[in-house]
């Protein structure tokens, strides 16, 4: 009885644990050779509903070899209405002294950032990311991803 009551709350503890069914995560590599100016990221966000209002976050992982303090993307997706929205983001990757405000073992860093905490995700729908800084082809990012987290 007792051993039945302990795997009772195990199962109860891991399954808390498990992402909800509308929440998405995913991760594009990134050519070897650097990352294109005219070369946009897609993500075909999913979930079980059609519509669902929630938190949209950025992840990157860069390495050392990243040149600048700062990255500029522009994020464009499609509201309610099917209507098309462009926007930009600044994303400050380290400080005034160079140190990398990601998490990282080596040369590796991992930063995540909330994009929007009022974000409505359409079914299918495409969120594009792309870079736009002053260079053609940008290097020291190795991949680019999103999360979306429905609100509870």
């Amino acid at each position: 009885m007792r051993n039945l009551l302990i795997i009772a709350l195990l199962s109860l503890c891991l399954g808390s644990c498990l992402p909800g069914h509308n929440d998405y995560s995913d991760y594009k590599q990134l050519p070897v050779d650097g990352w294109a100016y005219n070369d946009p990221v897609t993500f075909n966000i999913t979930g079980e509903d059609s519509i669902v209002d929630g938190t949209l976050s950025l992840g990157l992982r860069h390495s050392n070899a990243y040149p600048y303090s700062v990255l500029y993307l522009e994020i464009a997706y499609e509201d309610t209405t099917g209507t098309t929205h462009l926007d930009t983001l600044n994303i400050k990757m380290a400080d005034n002294y160079g140190r990398w405000h990601g998490k990282g073992v080596g040369t590796d860093f991992q930063l995540v950032d909330t994009i929007n905490t009022r974000f409505t995700r359409i079914n299918n729908a495409p969120v594009r990311l792309r870079h736009i800084m002053r260079v053609d082809t940008l290097r020291g990012i190795d991949m680019v991803g999103i999360e979306f987290i429905q609100n509870k």
